[in-house]
């Protein structure tokens, strides 16, 4: 009898770890949808005047209001623990959407920060409030703006317009935003939802090549 346990334990063990890491890769293989079609931002100003889209990109998305030179900390938080870790995607952009008067801020802003991070990927747009609000509700996401159009969080919007984020996170259930404000949360949470999203399309693209 003990043989025949032994011989069941060592036949079923390797079925069991297969089943369970493999329930893992399927689990974890893509960063969950929790939005889908997010109101673009393809027709409002930008401050290097090109158009920016959220189609073809993966975007990290941020509504930093009329006081920008208050978000200071917010985003050198960003900058140091997600966006200096992923500048040399190209289809990687963050994007910072604010009030039509925060504009000679954000020049000062870009030029204040120039000289300790790669301000060349930051992309300021700007629209009226009505608009900037309206694109916060696209994102169905439990959050809300104060009435200077800010928000701590920033979202992680994919290359078809959806927002990316956690159906099943121990700590919020369904994460939809990220607070920038916390160093923690940036570095364990979104920091590791980025690795994700970017290795799916990765995968994505390689199989595309393979096909070929």
């Amino acid at each position: 009898m003990k043989k025949f346990f032994v011989l069941g334990v060592l036949f079923a063990l390797p079925i069991i770890a297969y089943l369970f890491f493999s329930s893992g890769v399927n689990h974890f293989a893509k960063l969950p949808v929790l939005s889908k079609n997010i109101e673009d931002i393809n027709r409002l100003e930008t401050l290097s005047g090109k158009n920016i889209s959220f189609e073809d990109n993966i975007t990290v998305l941020a509504f930093f209001g009329d006081e920008l030179q208050e978000t200071k900390g917010n985003t050198f938080n960003l900058d140091q623990k997600i966006l200096e870790k992923y500048y040399e995607f190209d289809d990687f952009q963050f994007v910072i959407l604010l009030p039509q008067e925060a504009r000679p801020q954000a020049e000062n802003f870009v030029r204040e920060f120039s000289g300790i991070s790669n301000t060349e990927k930051w992309k300021f747009v700007f629209a009226p409030t009505d608009k900037i609000q309206s694109v916060f509700e696209s994102l169905n996401s439990p959050y809300t703006l104060d009435a200077g159009s800010y928000s701590p969080y920033v979202f992680i919007i994919d290359k078809e317009g959806n927002l990316r984020g956690r159906d099943a996170d121990e700590d919020y259930g369904e994460l939809y935003g990220y607070d920038s404000a916390s160093v923690a949360e940036l570095s364990n949470k979104m920091n590791d939802d980025v690795k994700v999203i970017l290795a799916e399309y990765r995968l994505e693209l390689k199989k595309y090549k393979a096909d070929r």
